[in-house]
């Protein structure tokens, strides 16, 4: 079974960015659709982006397009989650999941994914 683990969270200004990783560990990665959801505090959770097994396909949330971008290296069983103009809106705890439901659940919903991670901080300062 896969499990997965989120790096480079950190704290940056409105206006820069970061970059974010989750590391899976087995050999069935590229099996799974993977994603990013964030949550911020007193709400809920909310969809991010994500990739299809291959790569070859990706999805935003409308607010995130454009200045986030979600990739996947098979090779090194790693996601990325590249986060340009960031604004403080963004500041959030950042989950990675990785899924096989995403032909019933559809690539947005968190339905799709069965495994999570433990999620990475991210706080945009104005």
């Amino acid at each position: 079974q896969v499990q997965l683990v989120e790096s480079g969270g950190g704290l940056v200004q409105a206006g820069g960015s970061l970059r974010l990783s989750c590391a899976a560990s087995g050999r069935t990665f590229a099996m799974y659709a993977m994603s990013w959801f964030r949550q911020a505090p007193g709400k809920e959770r909310e969809f991010v982006a994500a990739i299809s097994p291959s790569g070859g396909n990706t999805y935003y949330s409308d607010s995130m397009k454009g200045r986030f971008t979600i990739s996947r290296d098979n090779d090194k069983n790693t996601m990325y989650l590249q986060m340009n103009s960031l604004k403080p809106e963004d500041t959030a705890v950042y989950y990675c999941a990785a899924g096989t439901r995403q032909h019933y659940s559809g690539y947005e919903s968190h339905r799709a994914y069965e495994l999570w991670g433990q999620g990475t901080q991210v706080t945009v300062s104005s």
